[in-house]
């Protein structure tokens, strides 16, 4: 018996999704993509700007869904429960969540002060988890179905220069398999993207020099390129997708083969240490 193809116009019609750091970079490239095949789309941010720019790019894609955004700092509890509210009120449940907020600088581990290690595990980990259960909560479990996609990074040969960002992924990467595990009898699929080196508007907010090692780290990639946000929203809205039904608690790796190279962030740590004179910080 022929059936029709998964991958279709229109595969996630009807279907209703959050994205945070849904107003740039790659949690817009993901917005876009849902959007495109289909599903109405809240986005949420600290920064109603960037929403309402983002917004204005996705009401542009033709497809049959709504789009929404409302401010969220992930951070705190009750602005996550203000913007899983809204989302019920707007949408009148969620199907999907893909968690991509986040954020991080760039530092020797030595030079990083409690205030920037508390914010990043914050905004990465604490983040992730709040949202995940709120979600969970008000939505994906009273309906007996959902798929969270949470955004991580390629962390598994450390992350030099990172080491705040590195710890927080590396701690959502097993939340992942412990949520699948435990949502699983609530019909609810947990997954996660580790992206690469990706060639994204985010670079724009690092130094000069950093952006120079990022680059250089192309040399380090297998694939010989940097990725792009279209490829890790493709990833994303695979592990959503009925193609991935049974797939649960895995992390899809979308790096160009870089762990098979070594870590393109030994280059950053190589840049910062070379030619300085070992000191003590305090």
């Amino acid at each position: 018996m022929q059936e029709a193809s998964i991958f279709r116009t229109g595969l996630f019609e009807g279907r209703r999704a959050i994205v945070t750091g849904g107003g740039t970079g790659i949690g817009l490239a993901i917005a876009a993509e849902l959007r495109a095949l289909g599903a109405t789309v809240l986005i949420g941010s600290r920064k109603r700007e960037n929403l309402e720019k983002g917004a204005e790019i996705l009401r542009a894609i033709d497809g049959p869904g709504e789009v929404y955004l409302h401010p969220c700092n992930i951070r705190e509890e009750e602005s996550v429960q203000a913007f899983v509210e809204e989302a019920m009120e707007r949408m009148g449940g969620v199907d999907f969540l893909v968690n991509n907020g986040g954020g991080q600088f760039p530092s020797p581990a030595v030079m990083i002060r409690r205030k920037g290690w508390d914010a990043v595990i914050e905004t990465n980990l604490t983040g992730t988890f709040l949202l995940s259960k709120e979600v969970a909560l008000r939505a994906m479990m009273p309906a007996g179905d959902g798929a969270v996609v949470n955004i991580i990074a390629q962390m598994w040969n450390g992350f030099p220069m990172m080491a705040h960002t590195g710890a927080a992924r590396a701690a959502v990467d097993n939340l992942t398999k412990t949520l699948a595990f435990e949502w699983a009898q609530s019909g609810i699929r947990v997954n996660a993207v580790a992206p690469g080196v990706i060639l994204s508007s985010g670079i724009e907010n690092y130094s000069p020099e950093f952006r120079k090692t990022f680059f250089e780290s192309e040399g380090n990639i297998p694939a010989g390129r940097l990725g792009t946000p279209r490829e890790i929203a493709a990833a994303v809205c695979f592990l959503l997708s009925p193609a991935a039904g049974f797939i649960t608690g895995t992390t899809l790796q979308v790096d160009g083969g870089e762990p098979l190279f070594g870590s393109s962030a030994a280059l950053q740590t190589r840049s910062f240490y070379q030619g300085k004179p070992t000191q003590r910080y305090e």
